[in-house]
This record gives structure tokens, sequence and C-alpha cells, in this order.
């Protein structure tokens, strides 16, 4: 009888050391569904009805705790996802929307955590970006683990999530056709090394909104499809101009293929596929064709074309009394009419925000400048909320320099 049980016993054995190695096998294979690797390339291979996911064979840990992600081209719609998740998270959903997985989402800047509907956390990421994702090692103690995500090497943000980091997985998330990214399992990251960097990339905390437009320090550069009139890559300032900075410029730096560069204001809320001054709220100096555009698709004759080297100005003349005004949105000041032209580039398509009837608030006068002289002057009503420095370009190739505070130190 003794002899059975040692034998039953040894098969028992043989079999547990045969699990142990069946799952450590699987724990450091990794695990990827509708996506190709290619070497350090991961593309998306589903119909963009499926979401794609990839989860790194090793979790971080002390000696690994910190990884990045290389947008490469963002496809149909740029639904990339960077984040950490458990060993075994369902592949057909993105990282941060199961509980225990946490994730930076580059289309839309979001942090989703554990929850499909996610929080604003960052500014959205196009090709060429870089999204980082880490732990902090001085984190480690308490049970919880601090995560932290970065772009183009600065700290966007962190979050305090439960559990070690040895049960947190590298997952990328894709979700549209064209999709690809450039993965660094072995990515470092740190303060000291990124001096230089973070003091290049000290501006983009000024911008509020930005639309297919990339910022690196003061340089502004258009990145979107630049192929029709719904192409307007926005940036929009953070706060709005007022009785202490009351002005702006931009450099152009590249006029790009057409030079579809507009300076102006508009309020907050502004469509962000609309150029400055196409819709109600908002107006602005045209570079291609000279023209003021003042709530209208239809624009004015108002100064001189700009090129590349041209500096472009915008600001306001605030009346000694301006205390600044929270009625409704206003309208612009009402131009006699003029002939309509029909212009494909400009057409005036009514967005259903557009509709119904509104307030005027305050009334401040609104100046130009192109290389430091004043170009025209225009009388406007202030949107509820204030007026915001707004640019808009649209056409493959075209930079600029700006400065939010050309008139400070």
């Amino acid at each position: 009888m003794d002899d059975i049980n040692l034998h039953y016993r040894f098969l028992n054995w043989r079999r547990r050391i045969r699990e142990i190695r069946e799952v450590r096998a699987v724990r450091y294979r990794e695990r990827f569904k509708r996506m190709l690797r290619d070497g350090d390339l991961l593309s998306y291979q589903g119909n963009s009805d499926e979401v794609g996911c990839y989860v790194a064979p090793r979790p971080l840990s002390k000696g690994n705790c910190y990884f990045e992600v290389t947008i490469v081209d963002t496809g149909v719609r740029g639904m990339i996802a960077v984040g950490l998740v458990p060993q075994y998270y369902k592949l057909d959903h993105q990282p941060g929307w199961l509980p225990h997985s946490v994730a930076y989402h580059a289309d839309d800047g979001k942090l989703y955590n554990g929850n499909t509907v996610g929080q604003q956390f960052g500014p959205k990421c196009n090709r060429g970006d870089r999204i980082g994702c880490g732990i902090y090692l001085e984190s480690l103690e308490d049970g919880q683990t601090t995560v932290l995500f970065t772009k183009n090497g600065k700290e966007v943000g962190t979050v305090v999530v439960p559990g070690s980091p040895e049960a947190l997985y590298p997952a990328v998330g894709m979700h549209s056709l064209g999709e690809e990214v450039q993965l660094d399992l072995q990515a470092e990251w740190g303060m000291e090394e990124e001096d230089g960097l973070m003091m290049v990339d000290s501006h983009e905390d000024e911008w509020g909104r930005l639309h297919d437009v990339r910022v690196t320090g003061t340089l502004l550069e258009y990145v979107g499809k630049g192929k029709s009139i719904v192409d307007v890559g926005l940036a929009q300032s953070r706060l709005p101009l007022n009785t202490r900075c009351h002005y702006y410029e931009l450099e152009i730096t590249d006029s790009g293929e057409k030079c579809y560069i507009a300076l102006g204001l508009a309020r907050r809320d502004y469509p962000k596929n609309r150029h400055p001054g196409w819709s109600r709220g908002s107006i602005a100096y045209h570079a291609d064709d000279g023209k003021l555009f003042q709530g209208s698709g239809v624009g004015d004759a108002f100064g001189p074309r700009c090129f590349e080297g041209d500096v472009m100005g915008c600001g306001i003349m605030f009346p000694r009394d301006y205390t600044g005004d929270d009625s409704d949105d206003g309208d612009l000041e009402v131009r006699p009419k003029q002939q309509r032209v029909q212009n494909d580039l400009y057409m005036n398509d009514e967005d259903e925000e557009e509709d119904g009837e509104e307030q005027e608030g305050s009334k401040v006068m609104v100046f130009f400048t192109r290389n430091g002289k004043v170009v025209g002057r225009r009388e406007v009503a202030v949107p509820a909320g204030g007026f915001y420095p707004t640019i808009g370009m649209m056409s493959t190739g075209e930079k600029i320099r700006v400065d939010l505070h050309p008139l400070s130190g």
C-alpha cells in the first residue's frame, strides 16, 4: 500500500512540475489579437469594428519600470491606447476599459481607469508623438502603485492604482485601420535626463485645445490631412486675452503648400474643424488671401497677403471701463450686405450650433498687425467668457512660431 501511495505521489509531483512549466511558458509569452508584430512594429489587423490588443510578456518591475510607444501612423481614427493591464486581460477590449487596467488614449487625451468612460487627462497625441507609461519606484511600499504617463518625454500626469507592479503588464490597444506604432519595452525615462526637452516643451500647457496641431515649444505644426475644408487644424489658447495680456503674434516659419494660416480670436467652444472667422463668435485675418473673416465664410478685403517669414499679430484695445461680460455669446458686428461670391474653400456650411438668436456682449476694438504695423481694426462684441487667441492651419507642411506674450518681460 505504501508503494502505491508513493507511486501516486510521484505522478502528482511530475504533473505539478509540468503544470508549473506550462504556466511559466505562458507567463513569458506575449499575447495579442488582431495585431501584427514585426520586430518593434505593432500594426492593427482588424476591421475597425473590433479592438486589437497587445500584452507584453513580462510585467513592470523595479529593474524595468517604464516603456514607450511611438505613433508611426494614426490610421483612420487614431484610437491608440497605451497602459497597463493584468496578465490575462481580454484582448478584445482597449486597455483601461476593464477593471484593474489603466491607459492613456491618444485620440481624446483621456485617462481610462477600469472604466469605458474616460476622464480628461492630457493632450491628444498624433503621428510622431511618443507615449510613455511607467511606475514610480518609491510608491511600491503600501500596496498601491503610482502609474505615470508621458508625452514626448514630458510627464502628463499620474494615477494611483491598487496592487503591485508585478500584476501590471505593458499593453497597447488599437481600433482602426492603418494604425501602427513602434514599441520600446526597454525605454528609460528620468527628469534629469530630459531637462533640455522639458524646457523645449514647457509651452504646451499654454494651449487649452489642439486639433491636428502638434506643439514643440513655441512651434506649432499642422499634422492634419490638408485635403478639404473639414481638415482644419485648430490651436486655441488656454486663457483669453484680457486687459493685462491683450496681444499675441505668430511668425510663419513654413508656409506649407498653400499657406492656409489664420490668426484671430474665438469663443472658447469654437468648432474644432472651422477656421477662426468662419463661424459666429470669431474674427480672423487669413494669410493666404489677406481677407478678414468675421463670423462668416465670406471674407472682406482687409490687408496684404502674408508669406513665410512674416509676423502676424492680433490684439484688443479694451475701453477704459471694461470689466468683462458674462452675457450670452454675442454676434460680431453686423457689416453692410455685400455681394456673396461662391468660394469652395470658404463655403459657409452653417452648423446646427449657429442657429438661434444671440445677444451682444461688450464691444471692443480688435486690431491686426503685419510685421509690426497695424493692418486694420474692427469693433466686435465679446462672447461670454472672453475672446481666446485661436489659430487655424489647413495645408500640409505649415509651421508657425507663436508668442502669446510678446509685450511682457
